[in-house]
């Protein structure tokens, strides 16, 4: 069975984007402008890229990657591994035609049946609506956090407030930079 591993920038009050979710006023430079630059903070990014095995996107996210990413050197291996788009809304004449293959999801159910079908580590990047989607349904493996040092206030959260029941966590790595970000790689007690 595949894992699902949710990787995300999050402030210490819980908020990975300060807009709301608004794509139009989409901004991850917030964890730039918040602290100093210290590149062993984001050696988790690299890793990451070498331990996956296929990318599950929510449809704004994969509309915002998709432009850009795969023109990005520091995303080249993203390039090869398939892509895997949530939505409702999109067809296959919306899929960008140079970022490798990609099949869109309908559904949750779609989703759990990828999982149950492979063996490979399948990340979500940016996606909150779908990573808090994905963990009320109990899909999700991992979390990969980055916890920067600022309370945010605004934002949409990473988790929802949906009634579940409590879910244990395991702390599996961690780190603390000089810069006050935290790495924070939780495994999902089953």
């Amino acid at each position: 069975m595949s894992t699902i591993v949710a990787t995300h920038f999050v402030s210490l009050d819980g908020k990975v984007d300060p807009t709301g979710g608004d794509p139009a006023l989409h901004d991850t430079a917030w964890t730039f402008k918040t602290v100093d630059a210290v590149p062993e903070a984001y050696d988790l990014k690299g890793r990451e890229q070498e331990e996956a095995g296929a990318l599950l996107l929510g449809r704004r996210s994969y509309q915002m990657f998709a432009p850009v990413w795969p023109e990005m050197e520091e995303f080249t291996r993203y390039n090869t591994l398939p892509k895997y788009v949530v939505s409702t809304t999109l067809t296959e004449e919306d899929l960008a035609g140079n970022w490798g293959e990609t099949t869109i999801l309908r559904s949750l159910d779609d989703v759990a049946r990828l999982k149950e079908s492979g063996d490979e580590e399948i990340q979500v990047h940016g996606s909150v609506s779908l990573t808090r989607a994905l963990a009320d349904a109990g899909l999700i493996d991992a979390y990969h956090l980055l916890v920067f040092p600022v309370l945010l206030g605004q934002g949409k959260p990473l988790f929802s407030d949906a009634d579940q029941p409590a879910r244990k966590l395991r702390l599996v790595e961690h780190e603390a930079y000089r810069n006050g970000v935290q790495k924070q790689i939780f495994e999902v007690e089953r």
